[in-house]
């Protein structure tokens, strides 16, 4: 027998469905992803810490749980609402159910619900706060809902960084800093919540990889003798990141860097620019950017709630990419330092793989630089 269960937005609506997963209560930001697969990533996903996940394809957990498909060491997501799962999920490589999954972890879900109701709601009101309530009635669950914190009062990158520099070699491993790492190119990333798959990349490209917690400064950071710094992605507003920013001013001109999502903000930041926070932000696995240098149309994969302003651009950055259906800045680029940064996330994970070639000039760069 299921659990009745409901999600209980901030502004007073009540959709009622069926718990699956940890049968507990879960509070967070609600918002929706356009992903038509990728339920494991997106769980996974560091940058959806503190939320509560709403896909918009109505069936999820028809292919399982495999331990290839994970983009760090833990479920990062605060609860999942769908429309339906997958009881009995078909693929070689399944070893669980996305209930087991959830359950494992404590992460409650909530299936039944009108999804497409649902993300109509935070499309016109935009995001909001939420209660997955299990256990108790929704009208205790609003109460709790108007006392706890908004999701921009916290910066949830502490919660999701690296206790300690690592070293990638395919999982990540304890390194010796008072040892030489090795001979290939050296490429060291600040974990603001970084995705395996970023990791993955560097690697499979040559270069040796190594992940510095979010405060580490930009004299730690040179200290690892990197080639080129990446800053990751990562959940939460970039106002908290004044550590992130200060780093981040410490390595422009002295090192190639390139930001993605977040990383792409804090380097936006660091040069003079303001962010703000988008009505219900861009997640999923199929939002249109446009390539200004060459007119290139990308689909890309997204998962933010905030974006860097146009207007009051420091003279030494320029727009690279804007997106499609709102404008929005989507790419920098400086014109005297090897820096360049993106919105979007050319690692996919899930998504198209179309944009991993941004990889590939952020590599040129640090290569040209040597």
């Amino acid at each position: 027998m299921t659990e009745p269960a409901h999600l209980v937005l901030q502004d007073g609506a009540i959709y009622e469905g069926e718990s699956f997963g940890a049968t507990t209560a879960s509070y967070g930001e609600v918002v929706f992803t356009t992903s038509m697969t990728g339920y494991q990533e997106m769980l996974t996903d560091p940058s959806f810490a503190g939320q509560i996940v709403v896909p918009t394809y109505p069936l999820q957990g028809n292919y399982g749980i495999n331990p290839g498909d994970v983009e760090s060491s833990r479920i990062q997501a605060a609860g999942f609402v769908v429309r339906g799962h997958s009881p009995t999920p078909s693929h070689a490589l399944s070893e669980m159910t996305l209930h087991d999954y959830l359950a494992s972890q404590d992460i409650p879900g909530v299936s039944g619900i009108d999804t497409r109701a649902l993300t109509r709601r935070l499309r016109l009101q935009g995001v909001m706060m939420g209660v997955i309530a299990v256990g108790i009635s929704p009208q205790e669950a609003l109460v709790q809902l108007q006392r706890g914190p908004q999701y921009d009062t916290t910066d949830f990158v502490q919660q999701v960084t690296a206790e300690s520099t690592y070293l990638w070699d395919g999982v990540a491993k304890p390194v010796n800093l008072d040892r030489e790492l090795g001979v290939r190119k050296r490429i060291v990333v600040t974990d603001y919540g970084v995705k395996y798959n970023i990791l993955r990349i560097l690697e499979r490209n040559g270069f040796e990889v190594i992940a510095a917690p979010a405060n580490a400064t930009a004299e730690d950071v040179l200290a690892l003798q990197p080639h080129g710094v990446l800053l990751s992605p990562g959940p939460g507003d970039p106002v908290h990141l004044d550590y992130g920013v200060a780093t981040a001013k410490g390595l422009i001109g002295r090192v190639p860097i390139m930001g993605i999502c977040l990383g792409h903000q804090v380097l936006a930041r660091a040069m003079g620019a303001n962010t703000y926070k988008l009505k219900f932000g861009h997640r999923g696995a199929n939002h249109p950017v446009k390539e200004l240098r060459t007119g290139a149309v990308h689909i890309t994969a997204q998962n933010h709630g905030y974006a860097v302003d146009a207007d009051g651009l420091p003279s030494e950055l320029e727009v690279s990419h804007v997106n499609l259906n709102d404008g929005t800045v989507e790419g920098l680029r400086h014109k005297s330092y090897p820096i360049l940064t993106i919105q979007y996330h050319s690692e996919a994970s899930p998504g198209p793989r179309d944009n991993e070639y941004i990889f590939g000039e952020f590599l040129e760069m640090v290569t040209a630089n040597a």
